[in-house]
């Protein structure tokens, strides 16, 4: 099978703004490149792309992975760009090459508009909460403000790093190989011996109350409680989580501190997950699990029997095998609920979503629901036209007899399709046919540009919807027709059914 063909890769203003930090003119970094100062002139405006040799001097000369060049983080910045433009509050229209020429060539001034928009939705958040106090508590009583939201600033911290923290792999890998924890197996009275020995912390498989908790650990009595139930790939899990957490805890605050957030409760996040990334490292060590997964071709059931955890725990484990040098598949990992609620986004590939307005009932992850426990795939096309490979499957937590409450979500691992061939969940499709079958979606329906989508709940940015009154649905206006379609008593008004007016 052919494989698709690899995209080119341009400097843009990345290479200047590199080459100014170092305090070299074009003609001193030409001459260290053994290239001429024209071609270097062409490269740094986008008129040339990188050869596979100069990207190579380059990070030699000026000390940066070639992944520098990479258009992933551009490409999300775009996307919380034409979202934040989008907003009722602007209502800009701005076009998807527009706000990748602002992300690409200026980012910082892209930063600085996503970073207005994000306190303009705190404070509006702020003003309806005093609002609603002084409406239900007309006495003059101090209303308490929501925080601001940290989910989005720890999810930024692992997207600069390509969902990748090579400290705490390092780490974990060294841990794995010293402590004779069998790659293939959880590990868990190793791990139960670490924590005894080490930490002088008892585990009992029973919670201390009645608790949704997974794991409560009382420093007072150095007691573990584990749900008792747990499976072993789960009670290994948290174990290492813990192990992370006492152990490690230097480590983690060390990255904590250099991701610059914002609040505390992003700074409680980020270090929980860091503890987490370290667990699911040290259960699947690097090098040992990026094999195994080449081995078995990315077959996630597989790799579930090998390593004893679950199908989410393999998911997110393969969405970060981006060390340097030896890089597995680029995914992107996420996890939602039947509602569209994401509770986990990670990702090493330019996939993104928009923070606001939801994301695209045509994505595969929501099918996942009507097959629960099958694994499902589908090509998807984005507006752009880039293509991507995504699988899907329901899992369950909870449940743990009859009255137990169960929480079901759908997870989905998705790569570019160029890497689709690596997948064993690619065969029989034609991924060479650029006519073959493939599912348009879309950012979510506030940015997206689609403008015959059955499904879009509301209209595009700078548009607006009418009624097509032959399929009794709802069709958009053109853009440029915004100003001359004003609506009548007789038109019926954008948001509203056609049955109801």
């Amino acid at each position: 099978m052919a494989r698709p063909p690899v995209r080119k890769i341009y400097a843009h203003a990345k290479l200047r703004r590199l080459r100014a930090e170092h305090g070299m003119n074009q003609v001193e970094l030409a001459r260290s490149l053994g290239i001429s100062t024209s071609y270097l002139n062409q490269i740094e405006h986008s008129q040339r792309p990188l050869t596979a040799p100069v990207l190579l001097r380059i990070a030699d000369v000026l000390g940066v992975d070639p992944e520098f060049f990479s258009e992933a983080e551009e490409e999300r910045l775009a996307a919380d760009l034409r979202a934040a433009l989008a907003d009722e509050a602007s209502g800009v229209a701005a076009s998807v090459a527009e706000a990748a020429e602002v992300a690409r060539d200026h980012p910082e001034v892209a930063r600085a508009l996503v970073a207005l928009h994000h306190r303009y939705r705190d404070a509006a958040e702020q003003v309806a909460a005093l609002a609603s106090a002084s409406v239900d508590n007309p006495v003059d009583t101090p209303a308490a403000l929501p925080p601001a939201e940290p989910h989005d600033e720890v999810r930024d911290f692992f997207y600069a790093h390509h969902n990748h923290i090579e400290a705490l792999d390092s780490e974990a890998e060294r841990a794995a190989r010293a402590w004779g924890l069998d790659a293939a197996r959880p590990g868990v009275d190793a791990l139960r011996r670490r924590l005894a020995e080490h930490h002088r912390v008892t585990v009992v498989q029973a919670a201390p109350e009645p608790s949704a908790d997974a794991r409560h650990f009382d420093p007072a009595s150095r007691l573990l409680f584990l749900s008792p139930w747990l499976a072993e790939g789960q009670r290994a899990f948290q174990l290492a989580t813990q192990i992370a957490l006492l152990e490690y805890g230097p480590l983690l605050d060390t990255l904590v501190d250099a991701a610059g957030l914002t609040s505390a409760q992003a700074m409680g996040l980020a270090r929980i997950g860091l503890a987490n990334y370290f667990a699911g490292a040290l259960l699947m060590p690097y090098t040992v699990f990026r094999a195994a997964a080449e081995e078995l071709r990315y077959d996630i059931e597989l790799l579930q029997a090998r390593f004893g955890v679950g199908f989410e725990t393999v998911c997110h484990r393969l969405s970060t095998l981006q060390r340097s040098g030896r890089r597995g598949v680029p995914f992107s990992f996420l996890r939602v609920d039947r509602a569209g609620n994401v509770s986990k986004r990670q990702s090493a590939t330019d996939f993104h979503f928009s923070r606001l307005g939801g994301t695209c009932p045509l994505w595969t992850v929501y099918a996942a629901f009507s097959a629960p426990g099958r694994v499902l795939t589908q090509v998807a096309e984005m507006p752009d036209g880039k293509r991507y490979f995504w699988v899907a499957r329901t899992v369950v937590r909870g449940g743990a007899g009859h009255h137990a409450p169960r929480a079901e979500f759908a997870v989905a691992l998705g790569c570019e399709l160029r890497h689709a061939h690596r997948l064993v969940y690619a065969e029989g499709i034609d991924l060479d046919d650029p006519r073959g079958a493939a599912t348009p979606i879309g950012l979510g329906c506030r940015i997206c540009e689609r403008r015959d989508c059955a499904q879009r709940a509301r209209p595009p940015a700078g548009g607006r919807l009418a009624v097509d009154p032959d399929r009794r649905t709802y069709v958009p206006y053109p853009v440029e027709t915004r100003a001359q379609t004003s609506p009548s008593p007789s038109q019926p008004v954008p948001g509203r059914s056609p049955a109801t007016g």
